[in-house]
């Protein structure tokens, strides 16, 4: 047998054309689409990262500049200028300014020219000592504040729609899992507190980032603010008052104290790590999801007509939590982006930033977004299936209970060496009937026909309550939502027993 081949053969094209590109009717179908925005992600962040939004914001921003500068007495700057750029804030000509980019191959220029065009009083005072990064920097922090507000809302929906359901499952028993193997019972709702816990974290993380990230101000090409004492006659509190109007015209509480031309690219690392805690806790969460889903105690949703398997009619897969997983990981990944970034800016500023940050902040947002929708989606619509868990316990139960047949015996005065070894004795010939010959777990029935056991044989169903074996879970599921959940619930601005539910596209 040969595996050789026709090299010649492998060279030529395909024949017929069978596989020829063909491109689609539109340059919507033409053209690569990232998934996470015609996929995924809600409209409303894919709104706060559109050309449209950042833009505007890049208006607004020049617009906050000329009016502080014009409040501080730069007289150059006119009533006619300020009353041009309010008036064409949104009306974005984005032809114009492709065109400009063409010849200038600068974003930043290619925008002031093509305002100045709709605005040609203020083009004489546009951008008037700033450097682009005033744009660049101050316009993505906007947008980052603007996309956490969004994430924030729906973190808090997600641990809402969690809590009602670790609420109506609180005692309900269900086998614990520790190194992948049955352990002691705990409860459905307990369990699903354990994946709020880490969200309630993230929770913190993200509030107390949304507060903490600054503002970058007006610091000039090199972060000197050269320009800016220049412009104000080497007056300081003028300059200081322009950076401290701006930051307070831009919703922000405080600016970065110093910077080089950009602010330090550690912000962006603490932004998307924060972002990468919530994408490990839903990984987490949906990965327990599906390994419960193949036992066919709790599942996602799944609609009338939706097809798992375009070969196998039968099959459930759980598509949602598997998403929720690839995403995620998608989203970890991008945080290795913002180290990178971060640790190789030269002096006061590089411009290998640009198309990675460009690239890797929005998706961090988009994939945090379209997964916490996901995750909302699937507890809004959780399928719990008591009867499936209510066997699986049984099934395990008697090995669970061992411990307290044990206790039992010692009480009416029997050795607990004695009995210890001969429980361990019958344990191991049921697994062995169990795994050889596919048995039920007999156990129980052996224990009590077992002479020795005779003094507790009759009260040994009592002691196989399910409910016994949970300790204190369903008080702990209490305790836990009121004091952890219900004070974040409580306290967001955002009605969220009227929030929509979350629907997906595909």
């Amino acid at each position: 047998m040969t595996f050789a081949c026709d090299l010649h053969e492998l060279q030529q094209p395909t024949r017929a054309g069978q596989f020829a590109l063909a491109l689609g009717d539109t340059a919507a179908d033409s053209a690569y689409q990232n998934p996470l925005i015609s996929r995924y992600a809600s409209k409303e962040m894919s709104a706060i990262f559109s050309a449209q939004n950042k833009v505007g914001v890049w208006r607004r921003l020049w617009l906050a500049l000329a009016e502080t500068q014009k409040e501080l007495g730069v007289v150059q700057i006119t009533d006619l200028a300020i009353e041009e750029m309010r008036a064409h804030l949104d009306d974005i000509n984005f032809a114009e300014a492709e065109e400009f980019e063409k010849q200038l191959r600068h974003d930043v220029m290619s925008h002031i020219k093509s305002w100045g065009l709709q605005c040609p009083n203020a083009l004489k005072t546009l951008h008037l000592g700033a450097t682009s990064s005033f744009l660049t920097d101050n316009g993505d922090l906007i947008q980052f504040r603007e996309a956490m507000r969004l994430v924030h809302t729906k973190l808090v929906a997600l641990i809402a729609a969690m809590s009602v359901e670790a609420k109506k499952h609180r005692s309900l028993p269900t086998l614990g899992y520790t190194h992948a193997q049955p352990a002691q019972l705990t409860t459905v709702g307990k369990r699903i507190c354990l994946w709020i816990h880490d969200l309630i974290f993230d929770y913190y993380d993200l509030v107390h980032t949304i507060n903490d990230t600054p503002f970058r101000g007006v610091k000039g090409a090199t972060g000197t603010q050269a320009s800016f004492l220049t412009l104000f006659n080497n007056d300081h509190d003028k300059v200081l008052a322009l950076d401290e109007k701006l930051t307070k015209k831009a919703g922000f509480s405080r600016c970065v104290s110093v910077s080089g031309q950009t602010y330090t690219r550690k912000i962006d690392f603490r932004i998307c790590s924060v972002l990468s805690g919530i994408a490990q806790s839903a990984h987490k969460m949906c990965t327990d999801l599906r390994l419960l889903a193949s036992f066919k105690e709790i599942e996602e949703p799944f609609g009338r007509e939706q097809i798992g398997s375009s070969a196998m009619p039968y099959k459930r897969n759980p598509v949602r939590c598997e998403r929720v997983c690839s995403i995620a990981r998608h989203v970890n990944s991008l945080v290795a982006n913002t180290i990178n970034t971060s640790s190789t800016q030269w002096l006061e500023r590089t411009l290998d930033d640009s198309a990675n940050r460009r690239i890797c902040m929005p998706e961090a947002f988009l994939g945090v977004d379209a997964l916490l929708d996901i995750c909302r989606n699937v507890f809004m619509n959780l399928q719990v299936w008591p009867k499936i868990i209510e066997k699986r316990v049984a099934a395990e139960l008697p090995f669970i209970a061992t411990e307290k047949i044990i206790l039992a015996c010692v009480k009416t005065g029997q050795n607990r060496q004695t009995i210890l070894e001969a429980i361990r004795q019958h344990a191991v010939a049921a697994t062995w009937a169990i795994k050889h010959d596919g048995a039920n777990n007999d156990l129980l029935h052996r224990i009590k026909t077992d002479p020795l056991f005779a003094s507790v044989a009759s009260s040994l169903n009592q002691i196989l309550e399910p409910i016994d074996f949970v300790g204190r879970a369903p008080e702990q599921v209490d305790e836990f939502l009121h004091s952890d959940v219900i004070p974040i619930i409580s306290s967001t601005t955002v009605d969220i027993d009227n929030m929509k539910p979350t629907e997906l596209r595909v």
